[in-house]
């Protein structure tokens, strides 16, 4: 497992070739390579627990242990990182205010369960059956909703500090649009550091107290993350675990695609291992929330620095978790990013809940969802407005919040409304993807 055939000379890579997953440039090369995909995903994995109010140093361990336990279950064929995923954002915030974090945590628990659970059966049965349960119309209103219902709790941030927010927010998307390649894809980061320094330099202009850098002195180089573990036995945990349900959905989208996006670059065959790259970030999740962490997803920004490189390599991965590792193991570090002002998170966030909520809208644009059949239109109408204005059902104690309720409209209205109407035969029903007339996508000649 632990063995890598050199490619080439070592040290390049030859026009038109890529570096498979069992394959390995030098190991100085290697390394300066793992070291990057470490920066690739730092700046989404430190937002999770900055947003939720977790500890920064915990998630970081969970990240790095996490892709180790990855890169064992898939037998090294699979090269992945996992980090923080942004569909937890919503559920956390919601159950935390309702029911604490111990409540959440129960919940992170509970999808990483149910997505390990998924793993096996696509091991033994295949992903059909997620095609048909989740057709693309469905799939995008849930990744979309989780996005959009945030929209408040962004807001909620940027008008604390207003001009730092600006600033942040205009830096996110100019990096986004200046830079090609790698430095593109990280504009996130690059907005917060100059949402950061800008937050500085206001505060020394001003003399107003923006940032407290007291806890960051106070805090040692080197110790233990802060461990926190799950609490199944509050009355209010049952009610907001049904809120994280929704999240496995997109957890099995990210993964799936993830995978696909990884042999379409190297090998067909690392399609076989969709089932366990399930089960893997099942695991991880559920190790991540036992101890404090928040649950993990393949990432997309490390796709795109194996894009760049085409270095595929599982070693770099092993690199790049065990220095997560090592950071994880630095309490001054995690104090840093606890020090973040709310006005740059609510810049940066008004991007990125925006962001996650455009990626469901891309699924239904990459499958062509025919948005003039009536099932297809209030699959995602209703479940959005649900979604975005934060409906919520009160049972007693028990509580389903917009999540919930968008995510199971979005399912009985699209699997309902199809039964209904093919019956009647209508057409109201879900058609297929539009056919293609001419040339799809791209930029105008």
């Amino acid at each position: 497992m632990f063995r890598w055939k050199l490619h080439g000379n070592g040290r390049t890579v030859e026009p038109g070739a890529v570096v498979g997953p069992g394959e390995r440039l030098n190991w100085g090369a290697t390394v300066a390579i793992g070291l990057q995909h470490v920066v690739a995903m730092f700046g989404a994995t430190f937002l999770v627990p900055v947003l939720t109010g977790f500890p920064v140093s915990t998630t970081l361990l969970f990240s790095g242990v996490g892709t180790l336990l990855f890169l064992l279950i898939t037998k090294n064929r699979l090269p992945s990182y996992l980090g923080s995923s942004f569909a937890f954002i919503a559920p956390i915030t919601a159950a935390t205010t309702m029911a604490g974090t111990g409540s959440a945590l129960a919940g992170i628990v509970a999808v990483g369960v149910l997505l390990a659970a998924v793993g096996f059966l696509v091991q033994f049965v295949g992903l059909g059956w997620v095609d048909r349960v989740m057709p693309p119309v469905v799939a995008g209103a849930i990744v979309a909703l989780i996005g959009f219902n945030l929209a408040p709790v962004a807001w909620s941030s940027f008008q604390v500090q207003p001009l730092p927010a600006a600033i942040t927010l205009i830096a996110v998307i100019l990096f986004s649009v200046l830079f090609r390649g790698f430095l593109g894809r990280i504009s996130i980061f690059l907005g917060v550091i100059v949402g950061y320094v800008a937050t500085v330099l206001i505060q020394l202009a001003t003399g107003e107290q923006l940032i407290d850098f007291a806890a960051v002195e106070a805090a040692p180089w080197v110790g233990l993350p802060e461990f926190r573990f799950p609490d199944f036995a509050s009355a209010g945990t049952w009610s907001v675990i049904a809120m994280f349900l929704p999240v496995v959905l997109v957890l099995v989208a990210e993964n799936v695609g993830h995978v696909r996006g990884v042999a379409a670059m190297t090998d067909a065959t690392a399609n076989r291992s969709t089932g366990r790259a399930l089960i893997a970030d099942g695991v991880a999740t559920t190790l991540a929330g036992s101890f404090g962490g928040s649950g993990t997803t393949t990432y997309g920004e490390n796709i795109g620095v194996m894009a760049a490189t085409r270095v595929y390599s599982t070693a770099v991965y092993w690199v790049a978790g065990l220095t997560a590792i090592l950071l994880s193991l630095s309490p001054k570090v995690g104090a840093v990013f606890n020090t973040i002002p709310p006005g740059v998170l609510g810049g940066v966030t008004t991007a990125l809940y925006g962001l996650i909520g455009i990626i469901g809208i891309k699924i239904w644009v990459d499958n062509r969802v025919d948005f003039s059949r009536p099932v297809n239109q209030y699959t995602g109408a209703v479940s959005l407005v649900m979604a975005i204005a934060g409906f919520s059902m009160q049972f007693g104690q028990f509580q389903l919040g917009a999540i919930v309720l968008g995510s199971v409209a979005a399912l009985v209205i699209y699997h309902l409304g199809n039964a209904i109407a093919r019956a009647r035969k209508t057409g109201a029903d879900d058609g297929g993807p539009i056919p293609a007339v001419g040339p799809l996508g791209g930029d105008p000649a």
